[in-house]
């Protein structure tokens, strides 16, 4: 997978892409992580890429034209399978799309800045995403969220393939709570199920935690499902 990232300041990426999976996952050739400064693809001595809005207003608007070179020149270099415009006016990330995305080969991700884009800006990408229901002053680390998350799905770059099945919203519930030792701390003990050694047991207590953490948490997740025999048990 290679994301291609327009974005006015690069150097923000350095430290989440340096560490961790990601870098890992970079090393091994499993992901390409392309940083393009949008300066780069201005016309004037000055690089400038934001201007006053038509009609009035506060705040700087994008112009158009670096984003419609940089889109582009990376057409040119290999025909991308998205450009996705980061906005908070886009739909909305879940985990559903980023198991969608890391099924292609190449994405590109423009972040935004200042008050916000030329409208026309829009009729050159294929998708808008927003990451929630709020505002920051750019695109960059919604971009770093999306890279994160996609790569999760891409093989090899998480060992344990298993924890993918088991990750909260895989299955539109939250994870089952997870303890590690020591078995007893302040009076706070690990459900004695944890302990019995007996597998089918705990998967089912596992099951019942993450509907019930869910029922409590994120009512609305189980909308899309029917657990008439779980909410049986947890309520009896």
């Amino acid at each position: 997978m290679i994301f291609d990232i327009i974005t006015l300041f690069p150097e923000m990426f350095n430290g989440p892409f340096s560490i961790s999976l990601i870098k890992k996952a970079v090393d091994k050739k499993l992901i390409q992580i392309n940083l393009f400064n949008l300066r780069d693809f201005t016309s004037d001595k000055h690089k400038t890429v934001d201007d006053e809005p038509y009609g009035g207003g506060a705040g700087m608007v994008l112009k158009v034209e670096p984003i419609y070179r940089s889109i582009e020149f990376l057409k040119k270099a290999d025909n991308p399978d998205r450009i996705i415009l980061l906005s908070p006016q886009g739909e909305k990330f879940n985990n559903s799309t980023a198991k969608k995305l890391s099924k292609l080969s190449r994405i590109v991700l423009i972040c935004g800045h200042y008050e916000g884009f030329d409208e026309r800006i829009r009729n050159l990408v294929t998708d808008e995403i927003s990451i929630g229901d709020f505002v920051l002053t750019g695109g960059e680390l919604p971009a770093m969220i999306l890279v994160d998350s996609i790569s999760r799905f891409i093989p090899g770059v998480i060992k344990e393939q298993e924890s993918h099945r088991k990750d909260s919203f895989e299955k539109d519930t939250l994870d089952y709570p997870s303890y590690t030792r020591p078995a007893s701390f302040m009076g706070m003990n690990v459900p004695e199920v944890l302990l019995s050694g007996n597998h089918e047991k705990i998967s089912r207590w596992r099951e019942l935690k993450s509907i019930e953490k869910t029922l409590l948490r994120r009512p609305d997740l189980l909308k899309k499902q029917n657990f008439p025999f779980a909410k049986k048990e947890i309520y009896n």
